[in-house]
């Protein structure tokens, strides 16, 4: 694999002029990254993967051997997309017009799978655009994705279908020991609520962050009482 002083380029990987890699990416044998097409720093593009003209990918997102991302596809920090997974672009495919003369490049308008940040594509799983993954959501290997995700949502199947939430740490969430409608992450200990606005879940808390902080330690020359 040699190397740029930005991202490294495995050898017959076949990258645009016209793309802009971000530092620390790795583009593995035979991927192809198309014409205006943007990654952020620190991503890896598996072997034999593709990434179409103007896709765009956040920091630290992970495409794997030779999963599909057509054009127009966005992508938010750190999405991962499973081997051989696919997101269309193409509302309704044909090879021919009604004529049966040729289509072309000018006359059908593509359009674009959206995943939000931290969302996970299992292999060989379908997105259709224009579908939006929410952020965190994870979506089963082989499930054929038709509408929309909700944040932290876990669908399955084909079509795909909700069988539970997931917290950040990709662990099925369990409803809290308290009766309300909280989920809590078994491994991180997070506290999840639903979110009416996007029908998906929302941190609520995370023990690392919301944990008491130990009392700052005073000045021994302002304590009350005589010095020792």
């Amino acid at each position: 694999m040699s190397a740029t002083p930005a991202y490294r380029v495995a050898p017959g990987a076949d990258i645009s002029d016209d793309a802009a890699i971000g530092d620390g990416s790795s583009i593995w044998h035979l991927a192809q990254v198309r014409e205006g097409a943007e990654l952020g720093t620190g991503c890896v593009i598996g072997r034999g993967a593709y990434i179409g003209s103007g896709v765009t990918l956040g920091n630290s997102c992970k495409v794997q051997n030779h999963a599909l991302v057509y054009e127009p596809a966005r992508l938010a920090d750190g999405v991962f997309v499973g081997p051989a997974a696919v997101f269309t672009n193409d509302h309704f495919p044909r090879a021919v017009n009604p004529d049966l003369t040729p289509k072309s490049a000018s006359d059908w308008e593509p359009v674009g799978v959206t995943c939000e940040t931290g969302a996970s594509i299992g292999a060989r799983a379908v997105c259709v655009a224009p579908v939006t993954i929410g952020a965190w959501a994870m979506v089963a290997a082989g499930a054929t994705v038709v509408k929309d995700v909700p944040p932290h949502a876990l669908v399955a199947g084909v079509p795909a279908r909700r069988l539970g939430w997931v917290g950040r740490a990709g662990e099925k969430l369990v409803p809290a020991a308290d009766g309300t409608d909280a989920w809590v992450c078994p491994t991180t200990g997070e506290w999840y609520i639903p979110d009416d606005s996007t029908g998906g879940l929302l941190l609520a808390s995370s023990p690392l962050a919301d944990a008491p902080r130990p009392a700052e330690l005073s000045d021994p020359d302002e304590q009350d009482g005589p010095a020792a």
